[in-house]
C-alpha cells in the first residue's frame, strides 16, 4: 500500500474558522495547518473545539466563516475522499451485526476500492484472525484497530485520528507508536487528537494546543517543552527555609515540591548555584528543570478549562 506522497497534496489547512451552536461559540477563529512527514498532536480541554474542528475538516459541520481544506480542496469537493484523507472519529460507528471484513468491504466499494485494499488494511492493523467476527462483539481496542483500518483503505496521504490510544492494551500502545511513526516516515500528514499527554510526548513531532475555540500554541514538542522549562531550576537541599530565603532575595520565585526539593523560577542553574554558595547554603543538586508535555499543556490551558470538577472531602473526614 505504500506509495510516493505528493507533499502539496498532503496538507490539512484550517483557515480562520468560526462556528457557533446556539449560544455556544465552538470555534473562534481556529487557524492551523498539518504538514506532511510529521505527527501533529491536537490537544485541548473538553469543549475546546477539537471535535468540531475535525468535523469541519471532514465536511460534517459547515463553518459560519472560514474554510478547511485537505490537499488544497474542501472535503465535499473530493470525488473519492478516502483516497485523500482517512479519519477515525468514533470507533463505535460500525454496524454490530456485520463482520469486520464486511464492514470494510462496504466502505471500500463506496470508494471504488476492491477486496485487496480491505485485506491489506486488515493486515496492517493486525485483525487477520478476527476479520470474520461480528464487529459488535469487538472490544474497544479491537474497534479502534478496525476504525484505523477503515481510515487506511484508500492509502491516503493524510490521516486524522481522534483518541486512537483509547482501549488499547500495552502491546497496542507500542504498536500504535510505531504505526504512527511509520505513517509520518512515509511522508503522510498525521493529526492525532488525544488526552494522553505521555503518549503524545513520545509520539508527536509537533503539537497544536487549543482552548475556547482558538489556537493557544502551535510549535514543535521540543520548542514547547523548552519554553515552559526556561528559567526554571530543580534544587535539592537539607536547608529548605534558608535556601528559599536567599533565593527569594535574589529575585527568584521558590516553592516546595515535597521532601528536600524546591522548584525555582527566575534564575538559571548557574546563578542559583552562585547565590547558594555566596550564602553558604548546603545543597546536593541543582539542575535545569525539564517540563513534561502534560505540565506544558496544563499551564497553557489553565484559563481555557470550561468544565471543572470540585473535589470534596467525604463526610466525617
Amino acid at each position: 500500500m505504500e506509495k510516493t506522497i505528493d507533499e502539496a497534496q498532503a496538507v490539512i489547512e484550517v483557515r480562520d474558522v468560526y462556528k457557533r451552536f446556539g449560544g455556544t461559540q465552538a470555534l473562534d477563529g481556529m487557524s492551523f495547518s498539518v504538514r506532511p512527514g510529521r505527527i501533529t498532536g491536537f490537544v485541548g480541554p473538553n469543549g475546546a473545539g477539537k471535535s468540531t474542528t475535525m468535523r469541519v475538516i471532514l465536511g460534517l459541520d459547515r463553518p459560519d466563516r472560514g474554510s478547511a481544506l485537505v490537499g488544497g480542496r474542501p472535503y465535499r469537493a473530493l470525488r473519492a475522499p478516502l483516497k485523500s484523507v482517512g479519519a477515525l472519529l468514533d470507533a463505535a460507528a460500525v454496524q454490530p451485526s456485520r463482520s469486520a471484513r464486511h464492514h470494510l468491504l462496504w466502505l471500500a466499494h463506496s470508494q471504488g476500492l476492491g477486496a485487496a485494499a480491505v485485506d491489506e488494511a486488515i493486515r496492517r492493523v493486525g485483525l487477520q484472525d478476527v476479520a470474520g467476527r461480528k464487529a459488535g462483539g469487538f472490544s474497544l481496542g479491537m474497534r479502534q484497530r478496525l476504525g484505523i483500518a477503515a481510515a487506511l483503505l484508500g492509502d491516503p496521504p493524510m490521516l486524522m485520528l481522534d483518541e486512537p490510544f483509547n482501549g488499547l492494551d500495552p502491546e497496542g500502545f507500542m504498536w500504535m507508536r510505531g504505526f504512527l511513526a511509520s505513517l509520518a516516515e512515509q511522508g503522510r500528514a498525521v493529526l492525532v487528537s488525544s488526552h494522553l499527554m505521555s503518549e503524545l510526548q513520545d509520539s508527536a513531532d509537533h503539537v497544536i494546543v487549543v482552548g475556547r475555540g482558538k489556537v493557544v500554541a502551535d510549535m514543535s514538542v521540543r520548542e514547547l517543552l523548552a519554553s515552559v522549562s526556561e528559567g526554571r531550576v530543580t534544587l535539592r537541599t537539607p536547608a529548605l527555609t534558608q535556601a528559599m530565603a536567599v533565593l527569594a532575595r535574589a529575585g527568584a520565585t521558590v516553592s516546595s515540591t515535597g521532601g528536600d526539593t524546591l522548584s525555582v523560577t527566575g534564575l538559571a542553574a548557574a546563578d542559583a548555584v552562585s547565590v547558594l554558595g555566596a550564602n553558604a547554603v548546603p545543597f546536593s543538586e541543582v539542575s535545569s528543570y525539564r517540563a513534561s508535555l502534560e505540565e506544558a499543556y496544563m499551564e497553557l490551558t489553565r484559563d481555557s478549562v470550561q468544565y471543572r470538577g470540585v473535589v470534596t472531602e467525604e463526610p466525617g473526614r
